[in-house]
C-alpha cells in the first residue's frame, strides 16, 4: 500500500463526522462528582464549550482535529462551518464556565492527564492560525490545565502505563507541543524531567500485556513517542535502542499485530480500532525519527501502513468509535514531529 495522505477529500470526510458530533449533547458519559443536589445538571450546563462528542475529552480533540484541518486547507467545503463553530464556542464567558468548573474541589483530578493533554494539545495548534480571537479566548482554559501539570507532576511518584485515558505516557508527550509552541521552558523542562524518572531507566520492552481488552494505545510505543518529542535526538536514539532492542526482528511480535476488532457497538471492544491508529500514529513518528538509512525504518513504517489499514474504515458507522476515531486517524496520517 502507498503512504495514506491527508487530502482535501479526507480532510473534509473526517471533519464531517466531527461537525456531526461536537454539538451533539446526547447520548453522554459526564466525568462528573456532584457533591450535592445542585451539581446534577446537563452537559450543555456543566461544559458550554465541551458538552458533545459523548464525553469531554473526546469533544476537546475533535476541535483540536477541526482546528488541524481548517489549518491543512482553510478553503475546503467545510472551512466557514469550522469557523462559525469556533466563533460561537470560543468565547469568553463560556471558556469562563468551562474555567469554573475546575475551580471545584471534587473537580481536581478532573480529565487527568488525557483531557489535560488534548486540551494543551487544542491551544497549541489554534497559536498556528494567524486569527489570535481563538487562541486568545481559550487561554485561560490552558493556562489552567498548564497549572495543574506543574502542581501535579512533582507528586506523581509512578507512571502510569495502561493503554488507557490514564496512561501518562500521552499526557506528557501531548502537552510538550503547548509546552514548545508558547515557548515555556520551564514546562517543557519538568515535562522531560518528569519522563527521564518515569521512563529513562526502561530497557528490553516485553510489551507482553498488549492489547488488553479496553486498549486505544500502546503502552510501549506511546512511551517512546513521548521520549521522542521530549528528549534531544541522540539522546533519544540511545534510550530508544535499549527500550525496544529488536525492532529489526520485529520484536515484540504483538506490537506488530493490529488488533481485531468484534464488535464496534460496546465502546470498551471500539477502542481496539483507536489502538490500531494510534500505534500508526506512534510508529511513524519513530520511524522518521530513525532517519532514512536505519534499517528499521521500513519496518516501522510497514507497521504503520497495516495498522492504519486496519484502522481507518472504522472511524464512522457506530457511534462508540464515531465519536472519537477520526482525531488518531488525523495523528496518525498527518501528525507533525
Amino acid at each position: 500500500m502507498s503512504e495514506t495522505i491527508l487530502t482535501e477529500d479526507l480532510a473534509v470526510r473526517f471533519a464531517r463526522v466531527a461537525l456531526g458530533h461536537v454539538t451533539r449533547e446526547y447520548p453522554n458519559k459526564p466525568d462528573h462528582v456532584l457533591a450535592g443536589p445542585q451539581d446534577a445538571r446537563t452537559p450543555r450546563e456543566l461544559h458550554p464549550v465541551f458538552f458533545g462528542s459523548y464525553d469531554w475529552h473526546s469533544c476537546v480533540h475533535s476541535y483540536w482535529m477541526l482546528a488541524r484541518l481548517l489549518r491543512r486547507y482553510p478553503a475546503s467545503d467545510v472551512a466557514s462551518e469550522i469557523r462559525a463553530l469556533f466563533d460561537a464556542q470560543f468565547v469568553a464567558e463560556k471558556v469562563a464556565a468551562e474555567c469554573a468548573y475546575l475551580s471545584a474541589p471534587t473537580a481536581r483530578g478532573f480529565k487527568r492527564p488525557y483531557g489535560w493533554g488534548w486540551l494543551l494539545k487544542l491551544a497549541a495548534e489554534l497559536t498556528s492560525f494567524d486569527e489570535t480571537r481563538w487562541r486568545e479566548q481559550i487561554a485561560p482554559l490552558a493556562a489552567t490545565f498548564a497549572q495543574r501539570y506543574r502542581d501535579f507532576l512533582p507528586l506523581a511518584t509512578y507512571p502510569v502505563r495502561v493503554g488507557t485515558h490514564f496512561n501518562t505516557a500521552f499526557g506528557l508527550r501531548m502537552a510538550a507541543d503547548y509546552a514548545a509552541v508558547t515557548q515555556d521552558d520551564a514546562l517543557s523542562a519538568l515535562l522531560r524531567d518528569t519522563a527521564l524518572r518515569w521512563y529513562g531507566a526502561d530497557q528490553d520492552c516485553p510489551a507482553w500485556g498488549e492489547p488488553s481488552g479496553d486498549d486505544f494505545q500502546s503502552s510501549a510505543l506511546i512511551e517512546a513517542e513521548c521520549m521522542r518529542r521530549l528528549l534531544p535526538p541522540g539522546e533519544f536514539s540511545s534510550w530508544f535502542d535499549r527500550f525496544l532492542p529488536r525492532l529489526a526482528q520485529r520484536e515484540p511480535a504483538t506490537l506488530f499485530r493490529p488488533a481485531t476488532v468484534t464488535d464496534r457497538s460496546d465502546g470498551k471492544l471500539a477502542h481496539l480500532d483507536g489502538l490500531n491508529l494510534s500505534r500508526a500514529w506512534c510508529w511513524r513518528s519513530l520511524a522518521v525519527a530513525l532517519g532514512e538509512d536505519d534499517a528499521r525504518r521500513p519496518i516501522l513504517l510497514d507497521a504503520a501502513r497495516r495498522h492504519l489499514d486496519a484502522g481507518l474504515p472504522h472511524i464512522a458507522g457506530d457511534y462508540m468509535g464515531e465519536h472519537w476515531l477520526a482525531s488518531f486517524a488525523a495523528l496518525a496520517i498527518d501528525a507533525e514531529g
